[in-house]
């Protein structure tokens, strides 16, 4: 049996169903997974952050830092807070810009399906793509449902599947693999917004001990917590500065980031100078993390016998704590991928293919990478917004 739509979307991710919502009717979205929307709902703690207040072009990865800017620039966070505060969702914001449902992530959900299936997409679950080709005038898929293969053509393909972080809930490199097909390149892909790991498991003692830091790697800087883990290191500053480490790469952090310790300390040493060292830093800093530094950095003595220049001492070592990890946890727990689909191959205002006519790539596929903290989700709305608007526009 074989159907034709206008437009065959694969992923029913948040680029797939946001496309779908604006792609006029005849799309057909495809997923293999059984419920739509599958990282939107487990995103934020099953609340979705969803954007970001300060979102912009500054706030992503790429080999090609501008690609990112007319999609981010024609859909905006502004417009995506219009689109849920429409379908009477609630929402606040965190620290950061950070914007959170009040209620659950699977409205989001619910309100990106409900927005498809009023454009005119069909979904179709638990559902999986067996070839793809294009034979000169439009594509032709074969899918298999419900244990049935069905061949579908269509003027238009969106790859929409993500990336290969969290495979456990089906992430492949699919969209890779079809870009590549039809001449694309990919660049370098690698896991992202993850925690880093160490071979000799030094903060296991430490493990769930949290701090605010600075943490700094290869250039970039973020200033969030970090937290120990039996692993290694996570928390948002780790995750944060892990999409700019490379393995070999170390990173420092700044377990002093307001820079007010050393005039704590010299101010403490007037009143408490008979008082042990360790314990007055144990007023500053998690009394965990004090007695793993003190070997290291010769954290003994009483404070009142500490000079200013061996105070000054401990403070530059606390603020440029040098650490090399061995590793990352991997896909497994990686919120995004980075890298992608080169966007040498793509128009920026439309997403759409420089080699092919009628072949879209969006979202986490693409070679853009949001920061932590509700922008690849914006990245999800923006380039499927433009694709499906582009798609559109040819009726």
């Amino acid at each position: 049996m074989t159907s034709a739509v206008a437009t065959l979307i694969l992923g029913a991710g948040a680029a797939g169903l946001m496309c779908a919502a604006h792609a006029g009717p005849g799309a057909l979205v495809i997923d293999h997974a059984s419920a739509p929307g599958e990282k939107i709902r487990i995103s934020g703690g099953g609340r979705c952050n969803f954007t970001n207040l300060h979102a912009g072009p500054e706030n992503f990865l790429s080999q090609n830092p501008h690609f990112c800017k007319s999609a981010l620039a024609r859909y905006t966070q502004w417009d995506f807070i219009d689109l849920i505060s429409r379908h009477g969702i609630g929402w606040h914001e965190k620290t950061l810009g950070q914007l959170f449902c009040d209620g659950r992530a699977t409205q989001i959900v619910a309100m990106l399906v409900a927005e498809a299936r009023r454009a005119g997409a069909d979904l179709w679950l638990s559902t999986r793509l067996v070839e793809i080709a294009h034979d000169g005038h439009r594509f032709r898929a074969v899918l298999e449902r419900a244990g049935i293969r069905v061949t579908i053509t269509a003027r238009n393909l969106v790859l929409a599947t993500g990336g290969k972080s969290i495979p456990k809930m089906g992430a492949t490199g699919l969209a890779y693999d079809i870009a590549r097909q039809f001449g694309h390149d990919v660049t370098e892909t690698r896991p992202a917004l993850v925690p880093l790991t160490f071979s000799d498991a030094p903060f296991a003692p430490l493990s769930g001990t949290a701090l605010p830091v600075r943490a700094t790697c290869n250039g970039a800087a973020f200033e969030e917590a970090a937290l120990f883990t039996h692993r290694g290191l996570s928390g948002p500053a780790i995750l944060q500065i892990s999409s700019f480490w490379r393995e070999g790469a170390t990173i420092t952090l700044d377990l002093d980031p307001e820079g007010a310790l050393y005039g704590a300390l010299r101010a403490a040493r007037q009143s408490e100078g008979r008082r042990n060292l360790t314990t007055v830093l144990g007023q500053h800093l998690p009394g965990k993390l004090v007695t793993h530094l003190a070997p290291s950095l010769a954290l003994a003595g009483n404070l009142g016998d500490q000079s200013d220049a061996r105070l000054g001492a401990i403070i530059a070592a606390l603020r440029g704590w040098h650490l090399k990890p061995t590793g990352s946890e991997g896909y497994r727990t990686a919120e995004v991928t980075l890298g992608g689909i080169a966007t040498g191959g793509l128009e920026s205002a439309t997403m759409e293919s420089r080699h092919l006519p009628g072949l879209f790539a969006i979202g986490e596929a693409v070679d853009v990478t949001g920061w932590l903290g509700g922008y690849s989700f914006q990245w999800a709305w923006s380039s499927g917004w433009v694709a499906g608007q582009a798609i559109a526009a040819r009726g």
